[in-house]
């Protein structure tokens, strides 16, 4: 089977998570991803937490680093430097896509910005991703997705229980990669106009703006009526069908039923049919009246069992229901093993190690990560040579550290 996009060049230059992983997953899709870093490499690289296991060999390699750079090719180049610049731009001319976290003041100081790089390539896709977007008052911010994804759009704020509660904090990189698909979707749309036209086109996306699209069914409403949202804890819910309770062992479960039909089986279920008798909580006004009071009647329910002892007895009941589940559990869930959501990558020192699936299979296309990432400038002389410099050219640019070829293997 061929891969979807093994006909495409994508020249990459980003640091960190959110650009890296869309190039992780035009890898995936079959695409060269040749990322170009500088001598000193990508500031992510050897920042991963270590895996909890013996092997040393194992615990010191860089799995975080990894899955947003597997299948990559990787180059140094001092890019800070006339030689540099003309070899990027070298690169440029043959290449479908070039990607890049820069913020425009950085592409206009590199000649890497679209009107510079369509002179060299008519039919290129340029592809910007930045914190807080390429317009307005900000756009010379830099932005992690805790303060751009996060903080900034609200989203952090929303999840709050009450006005008063403590502000959450995400896991490492969602707002990254949630960013990433955005951009993904954007080059590849981009990619197609420029195949049906023959015209380069620039495209780009933002933490900031991708958390808002995140939000899209809040803001529908906020955006009209400029007013705060309501920000409720457990015992403030709507329903008590829409709800998530604390099981006898300490895990949780989540529900979510529209009113009125679900209540009677969900009482049935949790072993309080008595209290569709009760007048007080007789309709669903009834119920949000007393939430409070009603929460606490499905806590003291679902304490008789645990979890997982729960499940049955909601799948038997028709309710519709999720476990809240470790990530550790995640990783061992037979779901996802079906699903092929943690493949394995083939290493040449480690062996083989799981790695995370991008969410989308197909059925008759070769898509797959394609190996574990480079190391510093593991490609720089391959690819180079493949660009057209001599042996001797090469070299010098080496002698005069202008590339780097890092470590190999």
């Amino acid at each position: 089977m061929t891969a979807p996009l093994d006909d495409i060049t994508v020249l990459e230059i980003d640091n960190w998570m959110a650009a890296p992983s869309a190039g992780a997953m035009l890898a995936d899709l079959g695409a060269t991803v040749i990322k170009i870093e500088p001598l000193t490499g990508d500031p992510m690289r050897d920042m991963s937490r270590p895996p909890k296991i013996d092997n040393a060999d194992v615990a010191a390699y860089d799995f975080q680093f990894d899955v947003d750079n597997r299948g990559k090719r990787s180059i140094a180049v001092a890019l800070d430097t006339p030689e540099g610049m003309a070899l990027v731009h070298r690169l440029v001319k043959k290449a479908d896509i070039f990607m890049c976290n820069l913020l425009q003041r950085r592409q206009e100081k590199f000649q890497l910005h679209p009107e510079h790089l369509f002179t060299l390539n008519p039919r290129l896709v340029h592809a910007t991703l930045t914190g807080y977007g390429t317009d307005g008052p900000e756009a010379w911010r830099p932005g992690y997705d805790v303060t751009a994804f996060f903080g900034r759009s609200g989203l952090y704020d929303s999840m709050r229980e009450g006005d008063d509660g403590e502000v959450p904090m995400a896991r490492p990189a969602q707002g990254d990669h949630t960013t990433g698909m955005a951009f993904v979707a954007a080059m590849l749309a981009a990619l197609r106009q420029a195949e049906r036209t023959g015209e380069g086109q620039a495209v780009e996306t933002s933490l900031f703006e991708t958390a808002i699209w995140t939000q899209a069914t809040d803001f529908s409403v906020t955006a009209v009526d400029r007013a705060p949202v309501r920000k409720r804890s457990r015992s403030e819910m709507l329903t008590p069908t829409a709800n998530r309770y604390p099981c006898g062992d300490g895990k949780w479960i989540v529900f979510n039923m529209p009113e009125p039909a679900a209540w009677p089986k969900f009482a049935t279920a949790i072993g309080r049919g008595d209290l569709l008798d009760n007048p007080d909580f007789a309709t669903p006004k009834d119920r949000y009246r007393r939430m409070a009071e009603l929460t606490q009647i499905v806590d003291d329910a679902l304490a008789k069992k645990s979890r997982d002892e729960w499940g049955p007895i909601f799948d038997e009941a028709k309710v519709i229901w999720g476990p809240v589940m470790g990530l550790h559990e995640v990783a061992a869930d037979p779901q996802a093993h079906a699903l092929g959501l943690f493949p394995e990558i083939a290493h040449d020192t480690l062996g083989s190690y799981r790695t995370v699936n991008i969410p989308m299979r197909f059925a008759n296309a070769d898509v797959k990560p394609r190996g574990p990432s480079p190391t510093l400038g593991q490609h720089t002389e391959e690819v180079l040579g493949e660009a057209g410099l001599s042996a001797t050219e090469v070299k010098q640019l080496l002698d005069t550290q202008i590339i780097g070829n890092g470590p190999k293997g």
